[in-house]
């Protein structure tokens, strides 16, 4: 291994090619699947993982967690799979200490406001009785990616984690998360001939993975996690006082990967090097867990070749003509938010969707400078795989106000929403015919603040040109 590369532990539906990119990279692959073992020819070990790559829930891309610098390098070449692929720091990663501010409760929990970002905590991860307003110390469980609408998952406890070992402050003794009693016996047995000192008030608790584990990797684990705990018990010495609000301890770091349509595309590649791997593999399986099951199936009855189907894919799983699509606006910083819904009016099997909307009145349109009024139309045209898209907004009455063609990543049309991220640069046309190209400072304002590569904003760029040539004529 070189001095960079990382000892990674993957999971979800990116592992073949993730792994295939890895290995690449001269990282180390551990604790694979069965089915990444047998399509591999390689050696995989055991032992205990400093990052872990793990898909998120919404398919969209994946998490990166772990040490600090292997997850730099891990992200670093993660985001060289495609034009599109995009990242950003986790500001909440796993196993950081906060004390935080209750600002609502729920049924179920608390959020909490973290400072940047929000938390929820349940009430079944507190024995206190929480109420708006109070303070709480807080260590986060589970990260949530910044274009979900869900908050990090907190808890109370004070755990350190070292992969195949968790150290739990305020227990004792030793405990194996496993269903094999014999193993986990084994495993508690040998735990003490480890010639690791765990630190006072700190119990140790073994993954199911431990149990497969050698002596060498168990000490491994157990040591990075003797290290995260003095960390946490340096940061929380004299901090007996709960002050909201602030970060006490981030023993690990994070990062969220977004993978755009390119990028699937290119993971396609990646997996088709060691298994059959249909067209649109990581697209389609991005859609739904149903679409994701379909995949699997046509894998495994045979080996099909040439383009994306998108005819095949959104007809049998939806968006066509007479479905409701939202409409997913992802930003460059992370953030995305809702356009709002619309009806599919025509489908084609080359990859277009025609999305109209009704809307509502007050303001003007961005841009256009038109008003706009209740019962005005909004026609949106998108085609997979294109870097813009047209919407032509109409008077109830059918005259026209104005033509807004976003850049964007190029566009995926998902069963229940179109996503992309906008890339600021736009080029409108108002009702006169008037062509005007708007926000190419905001696209250089997100270049200088590292949010979208030279590479990408340069794609932007040529595509608003294409688009003001060809509306100016």
């Amino acid at each position: 291994m070189s001095d960079d590369a990382a000892r990674v532990r993957v999971r979800g539906i990116y592992t073949t090619a993730a792994t295939h990119l890895l290995l690449d990279a001269g990282h180390d692959v551990v604790q694979a699947s069965e089915p990444i073992r047998a399509r591999f020819d390689a050696e995989f070990a055991d032992g205990h993982h400093e990052v872990t790559v793990s898909t998120t829930d919404d398919r969209q891309g994946v998490g990166v967690h772990g040490d600090p610098e292997a997850v730099e390098s891990v992200t670093s070449d993660l985001t060289t799979v495609g034009i599109d692929t995009l990242s950003w720091t986790d500001s909440t990663p796993p196993g950081a200490v906060f004390d935080a501010r209750v600002t609502d409760t729920k049924g179920s929990g608390a959020v909490c406001s973290l400072g940047e970002a929000e938390g929820f905590l349940p009430f079944h991860e507190t024995n206190d009785r929480i109420e708006e307003g109070d303070a709480v110390r807080v260590q986060v469980r589970e990260a949530e990616p910044l274009w979900s609408d869900r908050r990090a998952s907190l808890g109370t406890g004070i755990r350190a984690d070292g992969g195949l070992a968790t150290l739990v402050r305020g227990r004792d003794g030793v405990t194996v998360d496993t269903r094999d009693e014999a193993a986990g016996r084994e495993l508690v047995g040998m735990t003490d001939f480890l010639s690791v000192e765990v630190p006072d008030g700190w119990g140790i608790e073994w993954s199911h993975a431990a149990t497969k584990a050698d002596m060498d990797a168990l000490g491994a684990a157990l040591e990075r996690a003797v290290e995260r705990a003095a960390s946490i018990d340096d940061a929380l010495s004299g901090a007996d006082e709960v002050e909201p609000l602030r970060c006490l301890a981030a023993p690990a770091s994070g990062e969220w990967v977004w993978f755009g349509r390119e990028s699937r595309f290119e993971l396609d590649a990646h997996r088709r090097e060691v298994e059959t791997t249909m067209p649109g593999h990581h697209r389609t399986k991005a859609a739904c867990e149903e679409a994701s099951a379909g995949v699997d199936f046509v894998e495994a009855m045979c080996a099909p070749s040439g383009e994306f189907p998108f005819d095949v894919v959104t007809r049998q799983f939806g968006p066509t003509e007479g479905d409701t699509v939202g409409i997913g606006h992802g930003k460059p910083d992370g953030r995305a938010f809702s356009l709002g819904r619309g009806e599919v009016v025509e489908w084609g099997e080359d990859g277009t969707l025609s999305v109209e909307r009704t809307l509502s009145g007050g303001g003007t349109y961005d841009g256009l400078g038109t008003s706009r009024e209740s019962g005005d139309t909004a026609l949106t045209k998108f085609r997979e795989g294109r870097w813009w898209y047209p919407t032509v907004y109409r008077s109830a009455a059918g005259d026209l106000k104005g033509t807004y063609v976003n850049v964007c990543t190029p566009v995926e049309c998902f069963p229940d929403e179109v996503r992309y991220v906008d890339l600021h640069v736009d080029v409108i046309k108002h009702p006169d015919g008037t062509v005007e190209r708007v926000d190419d400072d905001e696209l250089d304002a997100a270049v200088e603040a590292g949010t979208i590569r030279d590479e990408l904003a340069e794609k932007a760029r040529s595509v608003a040109s294409s688009l003001e040539n060809a509306l100016s004529k």
